[in-house]
């Protein structure tokens, strides 16, 4: 068979493409290089990339969640199954606290089983070898009796040539360091050669004409450290950039940047001429880059610097950088102005250049050429805005308006036409103005941005522009809220106000709520409550008169005004606003009781009895009859109060609070046996009251009947398995073991007393654990404040108990440990400043300060007096 005649190869044909690339193929890929490397990258590629990339991006974001899920629980699963040494040993090291002090004690020492003088090593002590040690041996005069072979085989020292070792000329042995004659090694003359190379060496570089050394001997470490590069790289790597960016600078002289880079560099080495030197070839080959200039002019010394600014101004004209730089070098005032001035002449629409030459002028001169730059510049609202506040009111209109003209857009120029008649009386042209600005805003395609102008309100507000803030805020608060929103959205508008300390703004949101919402009660209250914590008595009353107007079923709105006309003295206003309370609420309880409150805090026994008498006919509750027993209890009533308590008991007999008091007033009597008999008869109807069952616990425990007293606690355990206080009292008596507090009930006080059981050492890894698990609970937070006490650190101590109160500021305890600590260990202001806002906080619960506080001999005292009473039956006893 014949076969063709060979054809040379296509040079498309895939022979050609494989016989080129075969390098390039792997078994597992294919071919790993690009067939088209060789060809030019243009634009239409660069979008090609860009699409891939951002395809590739788009899934990975699709998937990004779910590997970040698959990655979390791989890793949860590993830790599971390859858990750290640490955890591994943390049941170990809890059980390590039930280890008693005797098997602590039996745990056997481990031995060394090292021998001596590895358990002891001794380091080798080199001594250097004196003098004398050298010139006794020199003086000894040892010889060698024999010659190495080595040194006669090719002659050695005895040469038949002249000019030898061995010659009639003075040679190697002449007078010096060995003294003829003898072997004594000359120690004086070593000496004096060091000195003598010494002196050598700073001869060559002292000054040979005015024969002055230019080295201070003093100073000569010094100048070493100076010399020391300040950069903290490899020099390696230092060498490698210096290389790049010459490469760099080489193949492109006219990039900026690496000019700049490469000064930079040689500065940081600590070259800096070479810097200077290189940042001004920079200069030469990039005449029209404004960085460069400035560089150069950062790196050169004060008048080198000032001659580099004035060339960059001949190439750069219209920089307004460099003018700036150019001002900045200039000490004097008059040479800045000169400089900025000429800058002017070349640049005038420049706001940057104006605004640095107006700041160096007097008023009048300022003013003046704030004129000539709001020509040059009149798109610019700080100029006209400055201008503004330099002419007299007249004028100050005037330019207004005439940037209202230029800049229709800008909402800064309204809000300050605003404070400007404000400040010159016009209050009720305020309005109109803000009401004409977001027209003229929404007609020029402005978008009304609600947080940027509640923030320009606050703004007027801290400037004392309170009129403007209140138009603002009347102006902007319902724009973009929905209807069934604008009550919540309106009160976190206030509180946000508030925190920003912006006062007359929150006011302004709660009047115009009001306006909205006349009959909501929760409105009113939070208004009523801003009033009080930052407003006047005087705004308060008025704002409380308007409430009960509006809500005269809100027996809380009565009662806050009936209490601040009783608080400023005037009992007779208190008396008027509770008899209007009561025409609006006839049978009120809340309003009885206030009013029983006011007469008996007033010494208005009388008056206080026909009230409770009234009430007790015509609207007759637990409460009203418990205060009915209290006052006469009080008084020294006590046949009156017990023939009152039996009389309620008919009609309330699961009130606990009745035979609580029955109880304790058959105890003051000191009939033990009755007191008991009615604390059982509570505790058939009442099984639930706790401080029934401690009441008899502890009348038990008051007469010796220790037995009896934990047989109680335990049966109210029993009776109320999750209550905090008897597990609290079974903690106690030794009947709750405290390990266990981790898989009971998370009650912070169990925790709080928890701490205080451990040793010192254990205190603070209990508090660790407590926070964990109550880290929100007022007991927790003031144990943790006591614990820090107890260490002396008073300032954590002082943030624990400012936490402790803010969270919780109905707990008398924690106010009364407060002012404890302040007492001990802070100033006269901090003491006050602690009671002042306990009084304000009025606590009404805590076990010590109930104590205090419902004992009968104190049920005239205040919350200041109760305070103190607290403080100083508390003892430092953690």
């Amino acid at each position: 068979m014949q076969c063709c005649e060979e054809q040379p190869a296509h040079p498309f044909s895939m022979s050609w493409v494989t016989a080129g690339c075969t390098k390039n193929i792997t078994g597992f890929n294919g071919y790993a290089g690009s067939l088209f490397s060789s060809g030019p990258y243009e634009k239409d590629d660069e979008e090609a990339d860009a699409i891939y990339a951002a395809l590739d991006k788009r899934m990975d974001e699709r998937r990004k969640e779910r590997r970040e899920q698959r990655e979390k629980e791989e890793i949860e699963k590993y830790r599971m199954e390859r858990p750290k040494i640490q955890q591994q040993f943390s049941d170990l090291k809890r059980k390590l606290a039930e280890v008693t002090e005797e098997e602590w004690l039996s745990i056997p020492e481990v031995g060394d089983a090292r021998n001596k003088r590895q358990r002891n090593p001794r380091y080798e002590k080199l001594t250097p070898v004196p003098d004398s040690f050298f010139a006794k041996h020199l003086q000894s005069g040892e010889n060698h009796t024999s010659v190495d072979p080595r040194q006669t085989q090719f002659g050695g020292l005895n040469t038949p040539y002249p000019g030898g070792l061995n010659t009639p000329y003075p040679g190697g042995m002449t007078p010096g360091l060995m003294t003829p004659g003898t072997g004594e090694l000359d120690m004086r003359k070593i000496g004096q050669a060091r000195n003598t190379l010494m002196d050598m060496r700073l001869s060559q570089v002292s000054d040979s004409v005015s024969g002055q050394t230019v080295v201070d001997p003093k100073g000569y470490l010094t100048d070493l450290n100076s010399m020391i590069p300040t950069h903290g790289g490899d020099i390696n790597d230092i060498k490698k950039a210096r290389l790049l960016l010459k490469s760099v600078r080489e193949t492109n002289p006219h990039h900026p940047p690496a000019w700049i880079a490469s000064a930079r560099l040689e500065e940081v080495t600590g070259k800096l001429q070479v810097a200077r030197n290189l940042i001004m070839k920079g200069t030469e080959m990039c005449p029209k880059s404004e960085d460069v200039w400035l560089e150069a002019a950062r790196l050169q010394p004060g008048d080198t610097a000032k001659a580099v600014v004035a060339q960059a101004v001949r190439h750069l004209p219209q920089s307004v950088r460099i003018y700036i730089r150019a001002a900045e070098l200039e000490t004097d005032i008059r040479a800045k102005k000169r400089v900025l001035r000429k800058a002017l002449e070349h640049v005038p629409n420049s706001v940057r250049l104006w605004k640095a030459a107006v700041e160096l002028e007097e008023p009048e001169d300022a003013r003046i050429m704030l004129s000539r730059a709001v020509e040059c510049c009149p798109t610019s609202v700080e100029l006209w805005l400055a201008l503004a506040r330099l002419e007299t009111y007249e004028n100050a209109r005037k330019v207004l308006n005439k940037a209202r003209e230029n800049i229709p857009t800008d909402r800064h120029i309204w809000i300050t036409a605003a404070k400007l008649e404000e400040a010159n009386g016009n209050t009720q042209m305020v309005e109109k103005i803000i009401d004409r600005a977001i027209t003229s805003l929404r007609a020029n395609g402005v978008e009304i941005n609600r947080e940027q102008w509640i923030q320009d309100a606050e703004e007027c507000d801290k400037a004392g522009s309170v009129a403007t803030c209140q138009a603002i805020m009347r102006a902007v608060i319902g724009i973009g809220i929905e209807e069934e929103d604008r009550k919540h959205t309106w009160m976190e508008d206030a509180d946000s106000c508030v925190a920003h300390n912006a006062l007359e703004c929150a006011r302004a949101i709660y009047a115009y709520a009001l306006q909205v919402f006349p009959s909501k009660k929760s409105v009113w209250l939070r208004a009523a409550y801003f009033e009080k914590n930052h407003g006047t008595r005087e705004s308060l009353e008025a704002l409380l008169q308007r409430a009960v107007a509006h809500c005269p079923k809100a027996e809380v709105l009565w009662l806050m005004g009936a209490k601040s006309k009783w608080l400023a003295g005037d009992v007779p206003a208190a008396r008027s606003i509770l008899a209007l309370a009561f025409q609006a609420n006839p049978n009120s309880e809340e309003i009885w009781l206030a009013a029983v409150k006011l007469e008996s805090e007033n010494n208005e026994y009388e008056r206080a009895r026909r009230l409770l008498a009234k009430a007790r006919s015509s609207a007759p509750t637990a409460r009203v009859f418990m205060k009915s027993v209290k006052l006469e209890w009080v008084l020294g009533n006590i046949a009156a109060a017990q023939e009152l308590c039996e009389e309620a008991l008919k009609h309330y007999e699961d009130f606990p609070k009745l035979w609580m008091m029955k109880g304790q007033i058959e105890e003051q009597k000191e009939l033990v046996e009755k007191a008991r008999e009615a604390y059982n008869q509570g505790l058939k109807k009442c099984p639930h009251s706790i401080p029934l069952w401690l009441l008899l616990s502890r009348l038990e425990e008051k007469v010796g009947q220790l037995t009896r007293a934990r047989a109680i606690l335990e049966k109210s355990r029993l009776k109320n398995p999750k209550n905090k206080y008897c597990l609290l009292y079974r903690v106690f008596n030794l009947w709750f073991t405290l390990n266990n507090l981790s898989t009971s009930l998370d009650k912070g006080i169990l925790w709080s007393e928890a701490i205080f059981l451990e040793a010192r050492p254990q205190r603070k890894t209990k508090s660790v654990d407590a926070l964990k698990k109550c880290e929100h609970d007022p007991h927790v937070l003031l144990a943790v404040a006591k614990l820090f006490w107890s260490e002396r650190k008073i300032t954590k101590a002082r943030e624990w108990f400012h936490r402790t109160v803010k969270i919780d500021s109905d707990l008398g305890d924690a106010w009364a440990f407060f002012y404890k600590f302040e007492l001990q260990h802070g100033t006269e202001e901090q003491q006050e400043e602690v009671r002042k806002r306990c009084e304000n906080a009025e606590p009404r619960h805590g076990e010590l300060w109930c104590d205090v506080s419902k004992d009968i001999v104190n049920w005239q005292k205040k919350i200041g007096e109760i305070l103190v009473l607290v403080a100083a039956k508390l003892k430092n006893t953690f």
